[in-house]
């Protein structure tokens, strides 16, 4: 007989501006309610940090920061016992009017176990989404149709088996399948003309990387819901599966598939589920967590990133930074204006990091051939159009500096062309870190192969004048960046401090950049 499991004490329960606190000896999942609907959950020690009074306090999740603003009756419960431990109104913020966690169309939002904001199924009506389901049914069978036999997967699976339900707080569908190859090129190939197949039946596909993709589903009241679809294959005696598993398995323990219920419906599923959830979710899959967390090895995201994701990677951030359309300004920055200083106006320039291609649509405009290059082309797209309509000898590049492959590809790019150029890189040193630093001076090196010099601007020193903000520029020591430099084999033939005045009057520190000019011999 099986012994029930310990039962958690929680007590000191508070709620601040600062977050939830409580007091538990062991680990518990507590679920928050505003209003009697659950908003998010969290482990209390793994999310939390421990207090001088033993309590453990778990700040307010960022994405849910600015909804803070109003009373609320703050309900908080055991997830695995269903124990309420809170149950009170609070005021935060000023405090007017009920706190209310929705869209701007009024729909009800949550977190996901990612603390993204996002409709979860337990806001949703049978209605809304049968969509899905059926979209689930038609992509099986276009997946069917182009030779693959998909299966529920992640999350879908787990709600499917066990208790034939979508999970309440999941907000989208998963589909897996293995490839008949062995070989990740093979099975990029065959990813890539699935979603083609897809494509072609009507569906709107959003790409993940070289083996995933996410296709949209529009739900009954207009909401768009992603319906993922995860690629994997069998290598080495290992099922390498995207979202991401990699972990030592057989291929007879997902096919021939077998068949579960879900929402009153029939779906293939892995040949032996035990196994299949065991590998996702480790041992104690059978015990509902909203808060849990894939703990996936160091080594299995470094496979996956150099098989299949490719540029994508630490592309969240700069997603979120351009996630509006950005135009670029009317004046250049003072670095460009140092260069055409004293560079001859026929020389090309490309500018590495060029963001919105404000600089490179200057030179440009004086005659001079410019190239910019940057990570999102949604930074520079405004850009872009402007030089086409304006007729103007400027080209824009996407390259990643984290990915080796691509600084080497847009490196040899540019650099094929015979003859010296100009690199810029402002506000590139300050922005990302030693190995995308390291890649983009060998970036510079290849198109400097001919001549020509790199000119580099970053933040030296800290001041009141905002620039670090605009720029989210952080402190680099310039005898740091002029280190790695010369060990890229560049030689530093100018470097100077400059201090940058503030706008009006007033003390306060000032801010200090620091600009490097360097070549290769």
């Amino acid at each position: 007989m099986t012994r029930p499991p310990r039962r958690a004490r929680v007590s000191s329960v508070s709620v601040t501006a600062e977050g939830i606190a409580a007091r538990s000896r062991r680990e518990v999942v507590l679920d928050v309610a505003f209003d009697g609907r659950r908003i998010y959950s969290f482990w209390l020690h793994r999310d939390g940090a421990r207090q001088p009074s033993g309590t453990w306090l778990v700040p307010w999740p960022q994405a849910i920061r600015r909804f803070l603003d109003g009373t609320t009756r703050l309900t908080l419960t055991v997830h695995e016992t269903g124990q309420v431990v809170h149950d009170a109104d609070v005021t935060l913020g000023r405090g007017q009017g009920r706190i209310a966690v929705e869209n701007k169309a009024g729909q009800p939002l949550s977190l996901d176990k990612s603390l993204r904001l996002v409709q979860t199924f337990d806001n949703r009506s049978e209605e809304n989404v049968r969509p899905l389901l059926d979209a689930i049914d038609h992509v099986l069978a276009g997946l069917k149709d182009a030779g693959i036999d998909a299966f529920l997967a992640y999350g879908t699976l787990l709600g499917a088996v066990r208790n034939g339900r979508l999970i309440g707080h999941d907000s989208d569908a998963d589909l897996g399948y293995v490839s008949r190859y062995e070989h990740p090129v093979d099975a990029i190939g065959e990813s890539f003309r699935v979603q083609r197949a897809l494509v072609a039946a009507g569906y709107r596909i959003t790409r993940y990387s070289g083996l995933a993709f996410k296709v949209d589903v529009v739900e009954s009241d207009g909401h768009v819901r992603g319906l993922d679809v995860f690629g994997g294959f069998m290598r080495d005696g290992y099922l390498h599966l995207m979202g991401e598993i990699r972990t030592p398995f057989r291929r007879e323990w997902v096919t021939p598939l077998g068949r579960a219920t879900l929402e009153g419906r029939e779906f293939p599923v892995p040949a032996d589920t035990d196994r299949f959830l065991t590998a996702t979710y480790g041992k104690n899959w059978r015990v509902p967590d909203p808060a849990f967390h894939f703990p996936t090895p160091a080594s299995t995201h470094r496979r996956f990133d150099g098989w299949f994701r490719g540029i994508r990677t630490g592309r969240p951030q700069w997603d979120r930074h351009y996630s509006k359309r950005r135009v670029p300004g009317d004046e250049p920055s003072e670095l460009a204006r140092f260069a055409a200083g004293r560079e001859d106006p026929a020389t090309p320039v490309v500018d590495l990091a060029c963001g919105t291609g404000t600089d490179v649509l200057w030179f440009a405009r004086q005659g001079t051939p410019a190239t910019g290059v940057d990570f999102v082309r949604r930074g520079f797209e405004a850009a872009e159009e402007l030089a086409e309509s304006e007729g103007l000898a400027a080209g824009f590049l996407t390259c990643n500096f984290l990915e080796l492959r691509s600084v080497v590809a847009t490196g040899g790019l540019v650099g094929v062309d015979p003859g010296p150029r100009v690199v810029l890189a402002r506000h590139l040193a300050d922005n990302v870190d030693r190995r995308a630093r390291r890649n983009a001076w060998r970036a510079a090196r290849m198109m400097l192969q001919d001549g020509g010099r790199l000119y580099v601007e970053f933040l030296a020193q800290r001041g009141d004048g905002g620039l670090a903000r605009r720029e989210r520029a952080r402190i680099r020591k310039p005898a740091m960046v002029a280190r790695e430099l010369r060990a890229a084999g560049a030689r530093i033939v100018e470097r100077e401090t400059v201090k940058i005045p503030r706008a009006g009057r007033g003390g306060g520190s000032p801010t200090k950049i620091c600009r490097m000019v360097a070549t290769w011999e």
